[in-house]
């Protein structure tokens, strides 16, 4: 290994997370890299770019296309090698150093290494019903690129956590009407948005699933919902339906670094973000941070 290939730092995912420890490692004159899975850093902010980010600390709320950039322009400062369209696929301690290796064959060097993989590459979960997937070119929505494309519709948000809440108060003020569909007996997300939902026309079910899609003649399209609501079956009408259950996680990559996970499948971490590998750090989402550990 020449050593000019060696880096201090090389950091897992381009999400904000990584853009920030891209940032801070470049503060610290180290010398650093960047490897993400997708064409460009931004994380699963590049999902949905006009939705408004309310939690960002020191950060008024701001679109995530925004938010985007300025997190993109500040990991560029000091000049780190980035390296996009590559997955890790495995992370071994050699002497002195790490040895990462990507999906094309190519190694990296490393001094030490930062997971910041958030809940993995970008995979929405899919919904359970035969033949769904037929509509993902017309209006079965797992991302939302452009609010406008809702502007006098009627919407349908199956999910019940932070993003289902956020679409649909996102959505609200384009759409004719907005349903959210919550298996659960009550939504997850932040309380001021929950209470927001109570102030538009967005009207919530609670124990309510999507059994199947009613397609128009053409069999094209979603024009329908049959829904289980309560134990009893009922059709909507619908014109656009968003479905928000989660990203699929993929954690093969900290499994073959052996680093160390909780039940919750989150990297076992304390406050100085340290893992169960020496040299081996966790950032963001994917750590789980040791109480009362600083």
């Amino acid at each position: 290994m020449d050593e000019k290939e060696l880096y201090d730092v090389t950091i897992i995912g381009g999400g904000p997370s990584g853009c920030y420890s891209t940032f801070y490692a470049g503060l610290r004159q180290m010398k650093t890299k960047v490897i993400d899975f997708q064409a460009s850093l931004g994380g699963k902010l590049q999902i949905y770019p006009e939705k408004i980010v309310w939690d960002i600390g020191g950060q008024p709320p701001i679109p995530a296309g925004q938010f985007i950039d300025q997190i993109v322009t500040q990991a560029h400062t000091f000049n780190p090698t980035v390296v996009l369209k590559e997955k890790v696929v495995s992370v071994t301690k050699k002497d002195n150093h790490f040895e990462l290796m990507t999906a094309s064959g190519q190694p990296h060097y490393s001094k030490t290494v930062i997971f910041a993989v958030g809940s993995g590459i970008i995979t929405p979960q899919k919904i359970a019903i035969t033949g769904a997937e037929r509509f993902e070119v017309t209006n079965l929505n797992y991302t939302v690129k452009s609010l406008g494309s809702f502007r006098g519709k009627t919407v349908l948000v199956s999910g019940g956590g932070h993003s289902a809440v956020d679409w649909a108060n996102e959505i609200e003020p384009y759409a004719k009407k907005v349903y959210i569909a919550c298996r659960k007996t009550e939504l997850v997300a932040h309380e001021a948005d929950i209470a927001k939902l109570a102030h538009n026309k967005v009207e919530c079910w609670y124990n309510t699933t999507v059994r199947s899609f009613i397609s128009d003649k053409h069999n094209s399209r979603i024009c329908g919902v049959s829904l289980l609501r309560d134990g009893e079956e009922q059709i909507v009408d619908v014109d656009e339906v968003i479905v928000n259950h989660g990203y699929e996680i993929d954690n093969a990559l900290i499994e073959q670094a052996k680093v160390k996970m909780n039940e919750h499948q989150l990297i076992e971490g304390n406050g100085y973000c340290e893992t169960s590998v020496p040299g081996i750090f966790a950032v963001g989402d994917i750590i789980a941070y040791e109480a009362n550990s600083i």
